[in-house]
């Protein structure tokens, strides 16, 4: 098995980019008296799984 050289290489981390995408494609999409509910929330812990994934050195 081939070793990642960088995070993005993570099948993990990509999955988790494109979810954060559709996220924020599906909320924009949410009626504007949402913006600082739901939507902000959804967008935030959707942003957090691929923030937090880092590489161990």
């Amino acid at each position: 098995m081939e070793r990642a050289k960088d995070f993005t290489d993570l099948l993990v981390w990509q999955k988790s980019h494109q979810l954060t995408l559709d996220v924020y494609r599906t909320t924009s999409l949410f009626p504007s008296n949402e913006k600082f509910g739901l939507t902000s929330q959804m967008r935030r812990a959707a942003y957090s799984i691929p923030a937090n994934i880092h590489p161990v050195k």
